[in-house]
């Protein structure tokens, strides 16, 4: 807490006053520009990896990257989606999922949570991601096969996006595009997914930028 708190006075003391008009601005409104879906890992920073500035992230965080399908459960993250979509009118989304998650880990070995029963509901949100692998990728071992889980899990949660009414009316209206990522925690890379091709890239190549989205 020591260490937190020293934070909180250096932020206060030397970074709050550098960016007062910033602050002062989004003292009355906020006008983010995505709304960033990513798991609760405390080795992923949003505001990091992308270098984004006070009030251009909607940070919807939660174990593995999860978005219930509408109406499984209204929840939290549901109530973010909508309001995201609804009130700030985003015009991206952002589903990323990270190496070396927990929540996927737990995915491939379900047994592992067996004594969390919270958790071991909650990864049922990645039934469609267990599935795939299951099926289709039993020729994958160790980390190949993490990888892929994260990588299914992304695409999984953004076709569970679709069935948000709020989401499906901006996609229809042609106000917001969807993405998927894939941060390396040890590389600092990230793989985003191409709707094209439907396969994964770094978006450390320099022809990534024209990579599809999903509109």
């Amino acid at each position: 807490m020591e260490k937190l708190v020293r934070g909180f006075l250096k932020f206060r003391g030397e970074v709050f006053g550098k960016k007062k008009d910033l602050f002062t601005r989004l003292s009355q409104k906020q006008e983010p520009r995505a709304l960033f879906i990513t798991c609760s890992d405390s080795r992923v920073d949003p505001t990091l990896m992308t270098q984004a500035e006070p009030g251009e992230l909607f940070i919807l965080r939660n174990a593995g990257n999860m978005v219930p399908p509408y109406g499984s459960m209204q929840g939290g993250s549901t109530a973010t989606i909508e309001y995201a979509m609804a009130v700030l009118k985003v015009p991206h989304i952002i589903v990323c999922g990270h190496t070396d998650c927990a929540v996927m880990k737990a995915v491939l070995h379900p047994e592992e949570v067996h004594d969390l029963p919270a958790v071991k509901e909650w990864i049922g949100q990645a039934e469609t991601t267990r599935r795939l692998m299951h099926e289709h990728y039993t020729d994958l071992k160790g980390i190949d096969r993490l990888i892929r889980t994260t990588q299914e899990n992304v695409r999984s949660q953004l076709d569970h996006l679709r069935t948000h009414p709020s989401v499906a009316l901006q996609l229809r209206k042609g106000k917001v595009d969807l993405h998927g990522w894939v941060y390396s925690i040890s590389t600092g890379d990230i793989w985003v997914y191409d709707f094209d091709s439907e396969r994964f890239t770094s978006l450390l190549d320099r022809n990534s930028h024209h990579l599809k989205a999903a509109r």
